[in-house]
């Protein structure tokens, strides 16, 4: 999987949101809006890249935004819901694809059938983690167990 800088950005842009949602919250507030130019400037992603996520963050229901003096961005749903593969397929679309294909409706001849099976579980895989982690989970610092043990593993951070 290679992972632009697109998502990069709009996954570090969601676990922003999310920390000052759970700080409103731990107060008993209503999260205020935060700025684009301040989420940019404390994530260090280019302003202009950053206004193209926000909105395609908006358009997939993930953030809100708010005009005016006081306006800006705020989660539109809690961070507890939303996922990593949210958040992804708002920015790029599908999280595994073939030459720009759902591996589902690949076709192959009979000689093949495998190979479609092994873009299927390296979706399933994909999804397995990122349909487990939360921006809430990412931006208190923690993982799913199951997720954990995967970037635990022995080898997981040797380059092959």
């Amino acid at each position: 999987m290679r992972t632009t800088a697109k998502v990069d950005y709009a996954v570090r842009a969601g676990v922003a949101l999310a920390r000052v949602a759970a700080a409103a919250e731990a107060g008993g507030q209503r999260p205020p809006p935060m700025k684009a130019h301040a989420l940019a400037s404390e994530e260090e992603i280019p302003p202009k890249f950053l206004e193209t996520i926000l909105a395609d963050l908006k358009r997939a229901h993930i953030v809100a935004s708010q005009r005016g003096a006081a306006g800006g961005y705020r989660l539109a749903r809690a961070a507890e819901v939303i996922t990593v593969a949210d958040v992804i397929r708002a920015v790029e679309g599908p999280l595994a694809d073939v030459r720009g294909e759902r591996p589902e409706t690949l076709t192959y001849g009979d000689d093949l059938a495998a190979l479609q099976r092994m873009w299927i579980a390296v979706r399933a895989n994909l999804r397995a983690v990122l349909e487990q982690t939360t921006l809430a989970a990412l931006a208190a610092g923690t993982l799913d167990p199951a997720v954990d043990r995967l970037a635990t593993a022995d080898d997981a951070w040797d380059p092959h």
